[in-house]
């Protein structure tokens, strides 16, 4: 008995992490203090943000102040970089600590696209 041929779909394999671009979600508003730290501005939005605003005096934009490592990844996410070159750049910007280099900066970078800071150009 023969066999009923069937056409394989192509598989769509995720790109390799490293290849991949991102960009700072251009609605942020962020700067860079006269020390060289970025810092970004989180706008607290939604019902329960406009009650803790009302009641409880909350502001309504968080300034949040990176330190030296995420100030260096932030100034890099312009979308010219790839992750894998953020790397190398702080790498070769932190080479005492340069074993952990790659784990920190993929985990922060998780962090900005989990926390909507970062998207994929």
């Amino acid at each position: 008995m023969k066999k009923k041929q069937t056409k394989k779909k192509p598989v769509n394999l995720p790109p390799n992490y490293l290849d991949l671009v991102y960009i700072r979600d251009p609605e942020k508003h962020w700067e860079t203090r006269s020390d060289g730290m970025a810092v970004v501005d989180l706008t607290h939005r939604g019902f329960f943000a406009r009650i803790a605003q009302t009641f409880f005096k909350k502001p309504k934009v968080s300034h949040i102040a990176l330190d030296r490592y995420g100030s260096v990844v932030w100034k890099h996410l312009d979308g010219n970089h790839t992750n894998g070159d953020i790397v190398r750049i702080m790498e070769e910007t932190f080479p005492d600590e340069k074993d952990r280099m790659l784990d920190r900066t993929v985990t922060f970078l998780g962090t900005l696209q989990s926390s909507g800071f970062i998207i994929k150009k």
